[in-house]
């Protein structure tokens, strides 16, 4: 089922998950365990990053090595697993960078092949890497060209010459939002306009990137309205579970934390960090569903304790919230 109109047709809180891919030539039993921790939740979905090849640097007796190298391959097995097994719509997300459109159009081919009904459409990270395009292939340079070409598939227009009798895709396509602005933009107004651009193009929903004020979610939100964006949005949250958090967080992804929370962390030990965490986590979860949210999406990446611990707290089967479209 497609992400939208899973959303039309909740009647309940919605909780969703993004996890991360093992490294490469790990054990993938982690990610199964953390699977299993939340397919208990009844996820509606559940999204699994995508990850282009990247430059490293290794020490070797003979001086330091670069090499090229996918540190975290797998999203279409675990696509696979989550969908065939667990029965639960996988959003596997698709790239701009180091990927071409051809590899991009194969990689969707096969999702279609296993029943994949939802993607998300990004950019990619930046990592320092620029893969040779070959001659006679193209590259999709921002989202809204991976949108456009998802759109492409579903009226049953491949690059490929071959297919051009096989029948239209049917994906749902989700993109990415920032309620404190992406940090290329060089305010919200321009960095929201860009999203809407996404949307006309063809996109059907929005998740955002995490944020810890829901003030930052709400006034977003408005202002998309007033944009004319009508596409749901659905507010990413993530659990802060060590004082690191403080600085990685809004280092890597340009995000505000909030005097309160921090405050309370610095103060802390660092046994008790997960449990704020929580709790703060808690009292967003609240305030968005009696907003009436679409939806609610956390970023666990392979860590679940967090999570079982926040479904603890809010027994979210003893609420009933009717969602409505924000």
């Amino acid at each position: 089922m497609k992400v939208t109109e899973i959303l039309s047709n909740a009647k309940e809180p919605l909780i969703s998950f993004e996890i991360i891919p093992p490294q490469r030539g790990g054990d993938i039993k982690s990610l199964l365990a953390v699977i299993e921790d939340v397919a208990q939740y009844k996820p509606p979905f559940i999204d699994i990053t995508s990850h282009a090849a990247e430059i490293i640097y290794e020490e070797t007796p003979k001086g330091i090595r670069k090499r090229v190298i996918r540190k975290r391959p797998g999203t279409l097995g675990i696509c696979a697993l989550i969908q065939n097994k667990y029965n639960i719509e996988a959003v596997p997300h698709i790239l701009c960078r180091n990927f071409t459109r051809e590899e991009t159009e194969d990689f969707l081919i096969e999702l279609s092949y296993l029943g994949i009904e939802n993607v998300l459409a990004i950019q990619g990270d930046d990592k320092g890497f620029v893969k040779e395009i070959p001659h006679g292939r193209s590259t999709n340079i921002y989202a809204i060209d991976l949108v456009k070409q998802v759109v492409q598939m579903n009226k049953g227009k491949y690059l490929e010459e071959e297919l051009l009798d096989a029948k239209p895709s049917n994906f749902c396509i989700g993109v990415s939002g920032y309620p404190e602005k992406h940090f290329a933009a060089p305010n919200l107004k321009t960095d929201i306009s860009h999203t809407k651009a996404k949307i006309d193009a063809g996109a059907d929903y929005v998740v955002t990137q995490m944020f810890f004020d829901n003030k930052a979610y709400f006034s977003y939100v408005e202002k998309m309205r007033e944009a004319g964006v009508t596409a749901p949005v659905i507010p990413g949250l993530k659990i802060v579970t060590q004082k690191s958090h403080l600085t990685i967080l809004p280092k890597n992804f340009f995000l505000n934390i909030p005097e309160d929370l921090s405050g309370e962390i610095l103060e802390a030990k660092p046994e008790h960090v997960l449990e704020i965490g929580v709790n703060w986590a808690a009292k967003q979860v609240e305030e968005l569903l009696d907003n009436g949210v679409p939806s609610i999406h956390f970023y666990i990446m392979q860590y679940s304790k967090p999570i079982k611990m926040l479904m603890n707290k809010l027994k979210l089967h003893e609420k009933k919230f009717f969602v409505t479209k924000k």
